[in-house]
């Protein structure tokens, strides 16, 4: 029996929740502001939308993870984030656990069990 691309798609979008806390944090070592973060995810082949991306940023810098600030750039007001001290221990130690998950599922997974 197909599976029904109904239940793929909440599946699909459950997984990549979580995978993109960690592509956003490992985005913001180096600043950027919405746009750049936003083209930065999508060319690495994790397109996220606008209305998911900023609450997102929100949420992460109320968790203390990002810092945040208002600049004029080209005669725009623009809101760089950056990953801050604790983002970055953080997101270590997202990677460490997101690492041995992969290495458990491909261990699972493989033909040849």
């Amino acid at each position: 029996m197909p599976i029904e691309d109904d239940l793929f798609e909440k599946l699909r979008i459950e997984l990549r929740r979580g995978s993109l806390v960690i592509a956003v944090l490992g985005a913001l070592r180096e600043e950027r502001y919405g746009y750049t973060l936003r083209q930065s995810l999508e060319d690495a082949g994790l397109p996220i939308e606008e209305s998911a991306l900023y609450p997102l940023l929100r949420r992460l810098e109320a968790q203390g993870l990002l810092n945040s600030e208002w600049r004029e750039e080209g005669k725009r007001n623009k809101r760089f984030y950056r990953l801050n001290a604790d983002g970055t221990e953080v997101l270590a130690q997202l990677l460490a656990e997101w690492n041995a998950i992969s290495t458990s599922i491909l261990r699972l997974t493989e033909k040849d069990q």
